[in-house]
């Protein structure tokens, strides 16, 4: 089980590495072949839209063979990536974004795919510390593999990055080969057959209808969707309030990923001796007093709250996927994965422009509302969940 647990933080190493690399290529890569900073930002938008299909997608994980299905993807993602070799000019710039479209469908499937595996790959005693540990393998690629791809990309060009992010897929590909599954994983789970709406149906009734695995998942998401309305204010804050300069902007982001990469290793022994719920809420209100830190009038207190932030954010996001894991019954678990996912993540696409707009009235209103959301959220989640035994003691069915 060991082996087990060093390959899929190996797995979240290398497709951190190799997302978080082109991602940023992209972007440098369409503004120079088109001189459009609009054009360039919107490569973001098609790697993230495809996380509104997240259900529809993660229903394909609960039809088919999980493994085969996430090897042939990544495998599928690698090829694909290699005919960005092709762009060489402003008229073939749509490949570009055609690709990242494809990527980030590609990313739901195996973001769900691997949700569904590891309950069959590791006990449930191990979910809570490997889903930790995967955490910080990804925060700790997102304070090297932005420097690392714009230095290569100014060194080598678009080209370099390319190949060096469509390696990464077949590594991951090999890494999920090498994951030793229970014989029973290694085939489709047996279900009735249904119709698209009726999958889809299922995934969201056993997803919302168990407050145990409903409430984490809503209270990451209050979190998560938090963290994009602040955004803007932090900034507003230290520019207009504190009359810093922008770029200390990266030293905030710098401690939020020390943070990040502490939290996550530490979320699994949390999540051995409490439930899914109460660790959720207690990273609620860490996430909380972060936020009324970095809306104090003094950079250091920005910087503390922004490791405080790291801290906690993650907690809520790694409890509420460790619930889905192991309170799901197995062939359904593909859509609560996906689903949940996008539930999670999707208010920080409404997050974003209510807190760029909420500036107009004060950098620290934002910070404020977050603050006070996080903790009622956290509230009223421990007064509507069961209590529970720790996350980690759950049975996986």
């Amino acid at each position: 089980m060991r082996r087990n647990a060093v390959l899929f933080v190996l797995i979240s190493l290398l497709s951190g590495f190799g997302s978080t690399t082109m991602t940023l290529a992209a972007g440098l890569w369409v503004l120079d072949l088109t001189g459009s900073v609009s054009l360039a930002a919107l490569t973001a938008v098609c790697i993230y839209a495809p996380t509104l299909a997240a259900p529809w997608l993660g229903a394909l994980v609960d039809r088919l063979p999980r493994r085969p299905l996430v090897i042939g993807v990544d495998l599928g993602l690698g090829l694909l990536l290699l005919t960005l070799l092709a762009v060489r000019s402003a008229s073939a710039a749509w490949l570009i974004f055609a690709v990242l479209l494809a990527r980030g469908a590609s990313y739901v499937l195996i973001e769900a795919g691997e949700s569904a595996i590891m309950p069959s790959a590791l006990p449930a005693s191990m979910l809570g510390d490997v889903n930790g540990w995967r955490s910080s393998a990804q925060e700790g690629t997102k304070l090297i593999a932005p420097v690392a791809g714009a230095a290569l990309y100014a060194w080598h060009g678009p080209m370099a990055v390319v190949l060096l992010s469509a390696a990464m897929p077949l590594l991951t590909a090999a890494c999920y080969a090498a994951v030793r599954l229970r014989p029973a994983a290694e085939v489709p789970p047996q279900q009735p057959v249904a119709g698209a709406r009726s999958g889809l149906r299922d995934g969201l009734r056993a997803l919302f209808s168990v407050p145990a695995v409903r409430n984490p998942v809503l209270l990451a998401a209050v979190a998560i969707g938090g963290s994009g309305l602040k955004d803007a204010a932090v900034l507003a804050h230290l520019v207009h309030d504190l009359h810093l300069p922008a770029t200390h902007l990266g030293f905030l982001g710098t401690a939020q990923g020390a943070g990040s990469i502490a939290g996550g290793l530490i979320a699994g022994r949390i999540l051995a001796r409490r439930s899914a719920i109460t660790v959720a809420a207690i990273g609620a209100v860490v996430f909380a007093a972060g936020c009324v830190s970095q809306a104090l009038p003094w950079f250091p207190a920005m910087v503390a709250g922004s490791v405080v932030i790291g801290v906690g954010l993650p907690w809520t996001l790694i409890a509420a996927l460790t619930a889905v894991q192991t309170l799901t019954p197995d062939h359904l678990l593909g859509r609560v994965a996906a689903t949940s996912t996008t539930v999670m993540f999707g208010p920080v696409a409404l997050g974003i422009p209510l807190g760029a707009a909420a500036i107009h009235i004060g950098a620290v209103v934002p910070l404020a509302v977050t603050a006070v959301a996080s903790v009622t959220a956290a509230l009223i989640a421990l007064r509507a969940t069961p209590h529970t035994a720790p996350a980690s003691s759950h049975p996986a069915f």
